[in-house]
């Protein structure tokens, strides 16, 4: 039984309706917090198959952890719907003590249902659709900034909280394809820099965790996928997998991080190794 390090907190992960932060949400849940699931829409589980509905994740992870599991959805684009999710959330369990910024993706402005899940067509730095742009932008840098900006102020009136943002390793190197993607992740990088010395004295610890290759539903379904790389163990040159990014951010929210703060900690298997 895992130990319930999280007991009494309160943990918002955006875009845990499917993939990485589904299972960040569920090994929260495991580590005794309360969790607030999020998804764009009630059914947006549904894009890779990976449940029927937002509801039925927080069912399913609260029975699995006998916890108390809240299901929230809206676009985190739009400033007024991120402040009625994080009310809702008040209302619900008091506060928020934890914010995982998990929403984003490489996905443009076809949605999750396009060609390549998502992908623009055009994806690269010159050739890509404006509204792409926009949209890629929109879902993983401002999606972030309004969170953290809804969140933060409580956080600093207690002198107390952990904002993890999820960056990438695309955001910390140059890449022919996925330009727009790669820029939006350093921006959330930078701002999340930023954020942690604006909130350094108020006790609130601000980080980003950055994944490399992640084996999710919506990663086999854009691209193609290496089988010898989708191993477990005796190597390092493998994809990684979504409960690893996880413990990277149980060790961000919990005491063995108290002096931790402001940094980008790439979970990749080493395939990035120089400074960020």
């Amino acid at each position: 039984m895992s130990e319930k390090r999280l007991s009494g907190k309160v943990a918002w992960v955006t875009g845990s309706s499917r993939g990485i932060g589904q299972v960040i949400a569920d090994h929260l849940a495991d580590l005794g917090a309360k969790v607030a699931v999020h998804g764009t829409s009630p059914t947006s589980t549904r894009a890779f198959n990976e449940a029927d509905s937002l509801e039925a994740v927080a069912k399913a992870i609260a029975a699995a952890h006998d916890g108390v599991v809240l299901p929230v959805w809206g676009d985190l684009t739009e400033e007024a719907t991120v402040k009625q999710l994080a009310d809702k959330i008040r209302r619900e369990f008091g506060r928020i003590d934890i914010l995982v910024n998990c929403a984003g993706g490489d996905i443009g402005a076809q949605g999750t249902m396009g060609e390549n899940a998502g992908k623009p067509k055009f994806n690269d730095a010159v050739y890509i659709a404006v509204q792409d742009i926009h949209t890629v932008m929109a879902r993983n840098l401002m999606t972030c900034i309004l969170c953290c900006r809804e969140v933060a102020p409580e956080m600093i009136a207690r002198k107390e909280g952990w904002i993890v943002n999820i960056g990438s390793i695309s955001g910390l190197s140059g890449h022919s394809a996925e330009a727009i993607y790669s820029t939006a992740k350093a921006a959330v990088h930078e701002y999340s820099r930023c954020l942690a010395a604006q909130l350094r004295p108020d006790n609130v610890r601000v980080n980003v965790v950055a994944p490399g290759p992640i084996i999710t539903p919506r990663f086999v379904a854009s691209r193609p996928i290496v089988e010898s790389m989708k191993k477990t163990d005796n190597s390092l040159d493998r994809y990684g997998w979504p409960i690893e990014i996880a413990r990277a951010v149980e060790f961000l929210v919990t005491p063995d991080s108290s002096y931790v703060s402001g940094q980008v900690l790439r979970v990749d298997g080493g395939s990035q190794l120089w400074p960020a």
